[in-house]
């Protein structure tokens, strides 16, 4: 079987020989046929998230076809286009009791912990992939993942049409903030400084600002999770008002207590998704088109050109993805 698989930091390659799954009790078997690049991925690719071993199969966001079931599996089968929620909480922890599986303490996590989604076929638990209808674009199935990112961020901001926010960051979870808040009703202005991204924010309907020009948002979503960032995110929230941290960085910000105080601003972090309803949701939205994750989409990149693809992907306008169509259709 063929797959795609990190041999050393910065290091991709195309192998023909990886193992087949085997479908475990309650598992589906996915021919995949596209998968996403996001930044959680790019911090394998650079070696600054430690995976289990190497060669290691990265990759958390994508879908296809199901192509086998495995025992006690009653509501999945052969032929069914599903995607892929790729983030599986215990449901038995205290955070999965309470409805909040995001904080699962034991999650297994695509590409991460997990062995990844860059492959011909991969074993699934059958209760984490959802069922769309074949009209659903490869592409869309590469990008439903960050898309409920974004949407479980603007639930949880409890944003309300004709709310004023800022998007700081636009990259491609940035861009996904900005469709999902677009379709809200909100008012979306977005600063971020690489051209190539402001105009695909523009071109979904959000209004770019100058970073010195920011007025106070009550509402203010940080994609970007860097330091520059998050002095743009506080600088531009109103007082009373709210940021929303999405992006990650390890690197330390500094913040006085007072300011948060006298400012009465509210910090929410705001991570992945819960299941079953968000990811749940997201997917149907995708399905009936009442969202259209492709507009951020670039064109999707061969198997081959994976490791460019990568190399590239954190510079890149757009959602990059990796166009796994091919090795579907040859095989079936």
């Amino acid at each position: 079987m063929r797959a795609i698989v990190l041999t050393e930091p910065q290091a991709v390659a195309l192998v023909n020989d990886w193992p087949d799954p085997e479908p475990g009790p309650g598992d589906v078997v996915v021919a995949i046929r596209a998968v996403g690049l996001c930044g959680s991925d790019l911090s394998v690719y650079d070696g600054d998230r430690a995976v289990p071993s190497l060669p290691w199969v990265m990759g958390h966001e994508g879908g296809g076809e199901i192509v086998a079931t495995g025992p006690g599996v009653v509501d999945r089968h052969v032929g069914q286009r599903v995607v892929i929620e790729p983030n599986y909480c215990c449901f038995d922890c205290v955070a999965c009791r309470n409805g909040r599986t995001s904080a699962c303490d034991r999650r297994r996590i695509v590409g991460m912990n997990d062995p990844g989604l860059l492959a011909e076929r991969v074993a699934v638990p059958a209760r984490f992939t959802w069922p769309v209808p074949a009209t659903v674009s490869d592409g869309a199935l590469g990008c439903t993942e960050p898309l409920a990112v974004a949407r479980t961020a603007v639930r949880r901001s409890g944003v309300a049409p004709g709310d004023r926010c800022l998007v700081v960051g636009a990259g491609s979870q940035g861009l996904f903030t900005c469709q999902t808040l677009l379709a809200a009703g909100a008012q979306v202005s977005v600063t971020e400084p690489h051209e190539g991204r402001l105009e695909l924010a523009e071109q979904l309907g959000a209004k770019r600002v100058e970073t010195a020009e920011v007025e106070p948002f009550p509402l203010v979503f940080d994609t970007a999770g860097v330091p520059a960032a998050w002095d743009t995110s506080l600088r531009a929230v109103a007082g009373g008002g709210t940021v929303v941290m999405i992006g990650m960085s390890r690197s330390p910000v500094s913040v006085s207590t007072r300011e948060l105080v006298q400012r009465q601003v509210t910090i929410v972090g705001s991570l992945i998704y819960d299941h079953p309803t968000d990811f749940s949701a997201t997917a149907a939205a995708v399905a009936d088109g009442s969202v259209t994750p492709e507009q951020v989409l670039q064109a999707g990149s061969h198997p081959e050109n994976a490791a460019a693809a990568f190399a590239k992907a954190r510079e890149a306008p757009g959602k990059s993805w990796i166009d796994l169509s091919s090795w579907r259709e040859e095989s079936a």
